[in-house]
């Protein structure tokens, strides 16, 4: 089944694509059940905090591309994430050797702006971009004003593409369109689709990787060269709209996380017949070997991968299962993206703990393909007990709720906020922001490791809790979880 691509103006949001949600409570093997049923429904909150917006990923993603300059068509207060961005493109491209800065300009919407229109104020801001940074590519990232008021993005940037000779493309990323933020991901990954990807001219022995942030990008140059593949290209960091172009050409596309990589993959495949690799995600020792075994299925090398494998596994394997013998028996509560926190929770179950809790900020029901979610089925399947899941949309207060409900071992987490909560009720927890940390014997090895010494020494932890007065009393936290999600949406 293909992902049929709208090539007219932007990607529908992940709610009307892929039906995704961002409230359930459950246990994994109902969740798992529904979802391959196609019978589940979102659930909607009594009360919910603030979470991220989806625009910051659209914007996050496109202003990683080298050569290129990103407006966004915004009031100044959405321009409140362009720090990290401009701080994360600093720094990956420092560690490539490029020294290359971001370019992230912002139009500043005002009220006057809301009423009479700020179409003209885009189209100078686009040609003075122009003009001072000479770039091969303009992307305009739209947000809730901008959309709101309706401005014709398409028409400013045609306007623009004829009178500067370079590509000025629009990027719908406004955050009202969808409560789950990797639609901004589709947003981005739409627009270099639609825009920048050329059809082959030849096929390259190269494989397109679309990742956060290439930490590891000389453990995998090396993996894919011993495989029998020259050179990775990495999506987007680092990247220039001339390698953009030349996406189309590669063996095959792989993906560090399923959610992430979906659009761009499937949207490769159906228009340039790309190969997009889709199983378990490349998490753990299980996930990694499921993960390469398929990549090297796909594009003919099998021999070579069962011999990386081998080597691999003589080397690490018996250090592994000596190391994670400490581990057996302790509870653990994760809390992570979609696809990370149901493939975290095999790596948990791999490593002989006990999986209490799991809370996914959203859930993708089936992919781009039409495949309902492979991971979220392998760990049904694996799961021999059934533990209790919640989609929480990265809502802190649940996760108080659970963590005092549970008191875990250890919480694992891949957002900032929510790990240092776990921390002040003296829970040891990981920020698990490094999207390689269990990538491949040697990192797993390492990622094992770190666990023994975070729960070897938990002082940080406790010191943090004896200091802080939480904000919750204990009628907030003898409230049962599911009463929190009252209603269905329609």
């Amino acid at each position: 089944m293909t992902m049929k691509l709208h090539s007219n103006v932007e990607a529908p949001s992940r709610e009307e694509r892929l039906g995704s949600i961002t409230g359930y409570v459950g246990t994994i093997k109902d969740l798992n059940e529904q979802v391959q049923g196609g019978t589940l429904k979102n659930r909607g909150r009594c009360f919910s905090q603030a979470t991220t917006c989806s625009n910051m990923c659209a914007v996050g993603s496109v202003t990683e591309v080298r050569d290129a300059v990103v407006i966004y068509h915004s009031p100044v207060g959405c321009m409140s994430g362009a720090a990290q961005s401009l701080w994360l493109v600093k720094k990956v491209n420092e560690r490539r050797g490029t020294k290359t800065h971001a370019r992230l300009l912002g139009t500043d919407l005002v009220e006057t702006d809301t009423i009479f229109g700020a179409e003209a104020e885009l189209k100078t801001a686009i040609l003075e971009a122009y003009r001072r940074y000479q770039p091969n590519a303009v992307f305009i990232a739209a947000s809730c004003v901008s959309g709101i008021i309706g401005e014709d993005l398409e028409a400013v940037a045609a306007e623009t593409t004829a009178e500067l000779s370079i590509p000025v493309i629009p990027v719908h990323c406004e955050g009202f369109k969808s409560g789950v933020w990797a639609s901004g991901f589709d947003a981005a990954d739409h627009a270099i689709l639609t825009y920048l990807v050329k059809p082959p001219r030849e096929k390259r022995n190269v494989v397109n990787f679309k990742n956060f942030r290439e930490s590891a990008r000389t453990d995998i140059v090396d993996l894919f060269r011993q495989i029998g593949v020259d050179d990775v290209q990495f999506l987007y960091s680092t990247i220039t709209t001339e390698d953009i172009a030349h996406l189309s050409e590669a063996r095959a596309t792989v993906c560090i996380c399923s959610t992430l990589g979906t659009y761009i993959g499937n949207g490769l495949q159906d228009l340039y017949g790309v190969p997009y690799i889709q199983t378990l995600n490349p998490v753990g020792i299980i996930g990694f070997e499921a993960w390469l075994r398929e990549i090297g299925r796909v594009i003919g090398e099998e021999e070579k991968v069962e011999a990386y494998l081998a080597r691999e596994r003589a080397e690490w394997l018996p250090k592994i299962e000596e190391a994670k013998k400490k581990l057996k028996g302790l509870r653990v509560v994760v809390g992570m993206g979609a696809s990370f926190a149901f493939q975290t929770s095999r790596l948990v179950q791999e490593l002989g703990m006990e999986v209490a809790f799991t809370m996914a900020w959203h859930l993708d029901p089936e992919y781009d393909n039409g495949e309902r979610s492979q991971h979220l089925k392998h760990l049904a399947a694996s799961t021999l007990k059934d533990f209790e899941v919640s989609v929480a949309d990265q809502q802190n207060y649940e996760l108080y709720t659970v963590l005092n409900k549970y008191k875990p071992d250890l919480y694992l987490g891949r957002h900032p906020g929510n790990v240092i909560w776990a921390i002040k009720q003296g829970i040891p927890s990981l920020f698990m922001v490094e999207e390689y940390a269990t990538f491949g014997y040697k990192r797993y090895y390492r990622f094992i490791h770190a666990l023994l010494d975070l729960l070897s020494n938990r002082s940080f932890a406790d010191k943090i809790a004896s200091k802080i007065t939480l904000p919750y009393s204990d009628w907030w936290y003898n409230q049962e979880y599911s009463s929190m999600y009252a209603e269905v949406a329609e």
